[in-house]
């Protein structure tokens, strides 16, 4: 573990996309719905090597378009020799923390209990993705920590506190004026279900030819 760790000051987007095998949409066109400055954690574990490194490149040409951050949840070197801004460490991975700020990579972690925010402190982690803060499809069954849960995560993580878990940009609001600090939120279902009110959109728009 790396203890307190100079680099820690860092910007994180407001916004996040984690990516998920059970979209509908694909990745690409997520990316493009997002707001300009977002960020995205890349996981897509399941696929091969090869495809996995092609739709990180693919992400990161629309990134360089719309000054979004992208994350590869995986190991520090693996991030930094594909070109992504930082990594997504896994509880298990939290030694590796050192190595990652020492290539100069943005570090988060994901934070579901006291244990886990202790870790992403000591890891010196610049934001620590919290959740569940509501149910979720992508955790069925899981209980949720609800506001006072969360908040006492996002003190004992430090760094930039990121809500995930049935999130929405209205309920991230509403967590902003609730906790009087400025949380950052991030989503899975919530950009599918905006890419696909947009397609329909489009469908209905569609001048018949």
């Amino acid at each position: 573990m790396v203890g307190r760790h100079p680099s820690r000051p860092r910007n994180l987007p407001a916004t996040w996309l984690f990516s998920d095998e059970r979209l509908a949409a694909g990745m690409r066109a997520l990316a493009a719905i997002v707001p300009p400055g977002s960020g995205i954690v890349v996981r897509h574990d399941a696929l091969p090597t090869g495809l996995r490194w092609r739709l990180v490149r693919r992400l990161l040409r629309i990134a360089r378009t719309r000054k979004l951050m992208v994350l590869l949840a995986g190991s520090p070197a693996l991030a930094r020799r594909w070109g992504a801004d930082g990594v997504h460490l896994r509880q298990p991975m939290a030694r590796r923390a050192r190595q990652a700020h020492r290539l100069g990579l943005v570090v988060t972690m994901p934070v579901h209990d006291a244990g886990e925010a202790r870790a992403a402190r000591r890891a010196a982690a610049h934001g620590a993705f919290i959740s569940p803060l509501y149910p979720t499809r992508s955790h069925a069954g899981a209980p949720a920590l609800g506001r006072f849960a969360w908040l006492r995560l996002a003190r004992l993580a430090g760094g930039k506190a990121i809500a995930l878990g049935g999130m929405t940009s209205a309920r991230a609001r509403a967590l902003q004026r609730a906790s009087g600090i400025k949380p950052g939120w991030a989503a899975i279902d919530a950009w599918d279900e905006k890419a696909a009110k947009r397609r329909r959109r489009q469908k209905r728009n569609a001048v018949p030819t």
